[in-house]
């Protein structure tokens, strides 16, 4: 069985994480009794037997895509350069105090396992038959835990969406030749400048990005350009965004994309990010038959660890609490003098009543695994530990309630998805970081913050 493919096929939300670590797991690893120092981040150190595993296993993975390989030198500092935003944030989690409990872990493989059919020990057998050293497999898993909490805290937790901008969103999706339902396949390049860039700097990524841009239109391929030039996170993934509704295309593209023919290019497109290029790769349509949504008016009472007070001892305050609830106490009484949420803590702990898709997975998979008026056990999600009862539920196959639900779910994607690039950026650029990697010469477009 390929482990490669098979994860290719499911696993969606940690897709690019888990090849990642496949790739590297899966070369044969170098010897490391006289390993040199490739890279200095922060107070960590990245060894060429680190990088070179990396890089074998990730151009062993494209070429089973039959993707064209640029020089070893270009794609050693895309590969580099993914390794360091990793060691940034796992500093960066690691300073925050983010620790993944072995029972996360273990319900996180098991989760991996089910959605590619198998149990646990077949999942370990088929990583074998592969290669892949399945301790080495399970601690990259828990890496990648910790960076979702890590970014769910600094990214998603500060993302606000207003009445105003889901409007926004009903009122532009409708373009003329243009269905709801019809997806867009985009290729996307980033050429970047770092924050509060100088004239100069700026100036000389346009530079690069109008050669790049004139090179592919005179037949460079996408993908090519994409491993070998650039900055942006799905750079070794060859640019590709993947099918996206029209509500998905970042903002920044969302006007231009649906005047675009496929195969039609676009850009640069200036951002604070740099300098972006695109090309529509592909146009379908899908239409959705109607369906209907559950409303689930509920309650929490929520309890945030701090430096007094660990995890452990949080979901044991809550455990009482609820105890305390089930003897005949008052949840809201509760809530009021006990919940970290101050802003539902004065109404008794009451969130109102909420749709899909409003609130973090965690919470939300708990709350619908209940009954009404069933009390949950503790919850954990990035924001704390919660103790949830559901009051009401109510079916409702308003469309206008669908729509502002699709609405609020697509305009969070699009701002998780613009504000990590940003945030990715921004650490990466306060990082201190030393690379000690000599300098190809067979290219010209190196990734921005790689060029001496």
């Amino acid at each position: 069985m390929n482990t490669r493919r098979l994860f290719r096929l499911s696993l969606a939300p940690i897709l690019w994480q888990v090849l990642w670590a496949i790739a590297g797991m899966s070369a044969a690893q170098a010897s490391s009794s006289l390993d040199r120092i490739v890279a200095v981040v922060e107070d960590d150190v990245i060894l060429a037997s680190e990088l070179q595993s990396k890089l074998e296993g990730l151009k062993h993975t494209l070429a089973e895509n039959h993707t064209q390989l640029p020089p070893d030198g270009i794609l050693a500092r895309q590969v580099l350069e993914r390794l360091i935003i990793d060691k940034i944030q796992m500093h960066l989690a690691d300073k925050a105090g983010i620790r993944i409990d072995d029972e996360t872990l273990h319900q996180a493989v098991q989760q991996i396992a089910e959605r590619n059919r198998m149990t646990p020990e077949e999942l370990r057998n088929s990583l074998r038959q592969e290669g892949i050293e399945y301790g080495e497999f399970v601690e990259q898993i828990r890496n990648e835990i910790a960076i979702q909490r890590l970014r769910a805290s600094q990214v998603n937790s500060q993302i606000k969406i207003s009445d105003r901008e889901i409007q926004h969103w009903l009122d532009t999706q409708g373009q003329p030749g243009i269905d709801r339902d019809t997806e867009f396949l985009l290729g996307h390049i980033l050429i970047a400048t770092p924050q509060a860039a100088s004239p100069a700097a700026v100036q000389k990524a346009r530079e690069r990005a109008d050669r790049l841009m004139e090179e592919l239109r005179n037949g460079l391929d996408f993908r090519q350009a994409s491993l070998r030039s650039s900055d942006s996170p799905q750079a070794l993934n060859g640019g590709e965004l993947g099918w996206r509704k029209l509500s998905q295309i970042p903002t920044l593209f969302a006007d231009l994309v649906p005047k675009m023919k496929e195969g039609d290019l676009e850009g640069p497109i200036r951002s604070p990010s740099g300098f972006h290029i695109i090309k529509l790769l592909g146009i379908k349509g899908r239409l959705n038959g109607g369906q209907r949504i559950t409303k689930t008016h509920v309650r929490h009472i929520l309890i945030k660890p701090n430096e007094v007070l660990s995890d452990e001892e949080a979901e044991k305050k809550l455990a009482a609490l609820k105890a305390r609830i089930e003897a005949g106490e008052d949840f809201a009484t509760l809530a009021r003098g006990h919940s970290d949420d101050k802003g539902s803590a004065i109404k008794g702990g009451d969130l109102g009543w909420v749709q899909p898709g409003a609130l973090v997975p965690e919470f939300e998979e708990a709350m619908n695994r209940l009954s009404v008026n069933q009390i949950s056990d503790p919850v954990q999600s990035q924001f704390g530990w919660h103790l949830i009862q559901v009051l009401e539920r109510q079916e409702s196959s308003d469309a206008e309630e669908l729509l502002k639900k699709q609405a609020r779910e697509e305009i969070l994607k699009r701002k998780v998805e613009e504000e990590t690039e940003l945030w990715l950026r921004r650490i990466r650029d306060e990082a201190y970081v030393e690379i000690r990697l000599e300098e190809p010469t067979s290219d010209t477009y190196l990734p921005a913050s790689l060029q001496q």
